[in-house]
């Protein structure tokens, strides 16, 4: 309408112009002025109806792309389920193919690539899937998985801590957090491992090359003074095992001992992944007590007073203990307690 309006006042001071000029009759202008405003008001009304038809028809077409879409979905579960890996992720595609922002199409034909074992193409649909969902459990799990595939261990283990992190904000009780541990455990053992080793041969070179330089000093020793009494023999021989003792203290940190009873939940007798406190006082893994609350009462296994999940608190300070722990003695991602 305000367009209508400067139009509308557009022609008049042109037409009023023309008329003091005497170069066109009143009458004449006022029967131009209207046919001009009445052409305006069709334009614009066309223009409106075709702009609502536009939107109607996008946002229908839209509407039945994303249900057949879903349906694709659907297909590829069905497939997926009979172990026709090829047949989902073609169902899977179809349905990118018509809506490309639904993360969980990317996820699903992941999880199909990976049981291919294609690595390479699980890893380019989980970033895709992270791109359009930050917060995807399974997004994160299968993308560490790939890079540890590719043997990328600390990369791996960061996605697999996140998807660990996500899993247990969104459902703490999920079948995926046991799972996402054992893989995330595995991780930091095959990573302790390989520095493990990598650390033990640089000793064993150095320990050698010590007791080398030794035995050459005692040797030396001996050229110069001929001295092969005990004592001398007896002072070389010390050296020696204070050497050991160095080494062997330097290499402790790579021997699994027994993991300390206060990391250790009193039910699975593993080292705490998530420990709650009860008001009684007592830690335990989450997942643990949780079970043991549906499945057998709620009571406290420990001190057998009423206990209801509510009440479970996060266990914060064991928590950083077991972090700080498992930083200098990554083997017991293994070992149990």
């Amino acid at each position: 309408m305000t367009f209508c309006f400067f139009v509308s006042s557009f022609i008049e001071r042109n037409f009023a112009a023309s008329s003091s000029s005497g170069s066109l009759p009143e009458i004449q202008r006022n029967r131009r002025r209207r046919t001009v405003e009445k052409r305006i008001r069709k334009e614009n009304r066309i223009r409106f109806v075709s702009e609502l038809l536009e939107m109607v028809v996008t946002d229908a077409v839209s509407a039945m792309a994303a249900k057949q879409a879903e349906k694709l979905k659907e297909d590829g579960n069905t497939c997926f389920k009979k172990e026709r890996f090829g047949a989902a992720i073609d169902a899977y595609t179809e349905a990118i193919t018509l809506s490309p922002k639904i993360p969980v199409y990317w996820t699903n034909r992941a999880l199909c690539h990976m049981k291919r074992k294609d690595w390479t193409r699980v890893e380019e649909d989980c970033r895709k899937a992270i791109q359009l969902d930050h917060n995807s459990v399974k997004a994160h799990y299968m993308l560490g998985l790939s890079l540890l595939e590719r043997r990328e261990y600390a990369n791996g283990v960061k996605e697999l801590q996140r998807a660990l992190d996500l899993g247990r904000g969104a459902n703490p009780k999920g079948y995926m957090i046991e799972e996402i541990w054992e893989e995330l455990s595995k991780a930091k053992y095959m990573e302790w491992e390989l520095v493990s080793a990598s650390r033990s041969w640089e000793l064993n070179s150095l320990k050698e090359t010590c007791e080398a330089a030794l035995n050459q000093q005692r040797a030396l020793d001996i050229s110069r003074t001929e001295d092969f009494s005990q004592e001398a023999y007896s002072a070389h021989t010390e050296r020696l095992k204070a050497l050991d003792r160095v080494f062997e203290k330097a290499g402790i940190d790579d021997k699994p001992t027994e993991v300390p009873d206060y990391l250790c939940c009193n039910i699975t007798l593993e080292i705490f992944r998530d420990p709650v406190i009860s008001p009684s006082g007592v830690t335990y893994e989450r997942a643990a007590i949780l079970e043991h609350l549906n499945k057998v009462g709620q009571f406290d296994p420990i001190t057998r007073e009423k206990l209801d999940q509510s009440k479970l608190v996060p266990n914060l300070a064991i928590k950083e203990a077991v972090a700080a722990y498992l930083e200098t003695h990554a083997w017991a991602y293994k070992t149990g307690c």
